[in-house]
């Protein structure tokens, strides 16, 4: 039988965003893990056990979010569903909308298509499609230049790579916000200095895909973090 481990007194519940009786879905905080990782050691927190200890039932990943990335997390708490739900991942069938706040002013819309090398070496097709919902200056001196000028883009990766939206914002110079190690290490002290900001301005605002079991197309929305919400204001943006 799986040991499940204790959520300390003080832990503040996840954000259920939906649930039934074959799925859930929270908003992921900024710098939640979602499972164990070999390569993260330094927390003994992941969203699965603290959903798991939450509802009381068994939860399994469908898809994944970066630790730095907040915002919508589908769960399966069936195996048949987890079959069904992670199948539309693989096969493209789900629509992923992100935002996030870069540097500089962005196009108006952009394709960003270009191959990544994941960890085992491999080079694979990777596209990302995005618009600019704003742009802002702000009265901040960066370098030789008297303002700073960032964008909050709308973001639909069409492949599921790990760190693409990242790295694709790097590749096309508008690095995403307090992103290490893709981003511009100037820009994140700028922002930790001035800010005091630590956390990654990337956010899955929204997910829409099939029910694995009545075939009827549901969509989820996730909130803003209110790190994400303090940086719109901070940044003078109107939305």
């Amino acid at each position: 039988m799986e040991e499940v481990t204790q959520v300390p007194q003080d832990s503040t519940p996840l954000e259920i965003l939906y649930q039934d009786e074959v799925m859930v879905a929270i908003n992921k905080p900024n710098g939640l893990l979602v499972h164990r990782s070999p390569i993260a050691t330094n927390t003994n927190v992941f969203a699965v056990q603290e959903l798991r200890n939450q509802i009381g039932q068994k939860v399994s990943p469908a898809h994944r979010l970066d630790r730095k990335t907040s915002g919508v997390l589908l769960f399966a708490l069936n195996p048949e569903s987890l079959t069904h739900l992670q199948s539309q991942f693989e096969n493209r069938t789900v629509d992923k909308t992100y935002h996030a706040i870069v540097r500089g002013y962005t196009e108006d819309e952009g394709l960003i298509d270009y191959p990544l090398t994941n960890d085992k070496g491999k080079t694979q097709e990777a596209i990302t499609r995005y618009k600019t919902l704003e742009r802002t200056e702000v009265p901040v001196a960066f370098g030789k230049h008297a303002t700073s000028r960032y964008s909050l883009v709308e973001v639909y990766p069409e492949t599921g790579r790990m760190h693409q939206i990242r790295k694709h914002f790097a590749h096309i110079l508008h690095p995403i916000i307090g992103d290490r190690p893709h981003g511009c290490n100037k820009q994140n002290k700028l922002f930790l200095e001035k800010w005091n900001l630590t956390e990654m301005l990337l956010h899955a605002i929204e997910i829409e895909f099939e029910h694995p079991v009545s075939g009827e197309k549901i969509k989820i929305k996730a909130d803003y973090q209110s790190e994400f919400k303090r940086m719109l204001e901070s940044l003078e943006f109107s939305v």
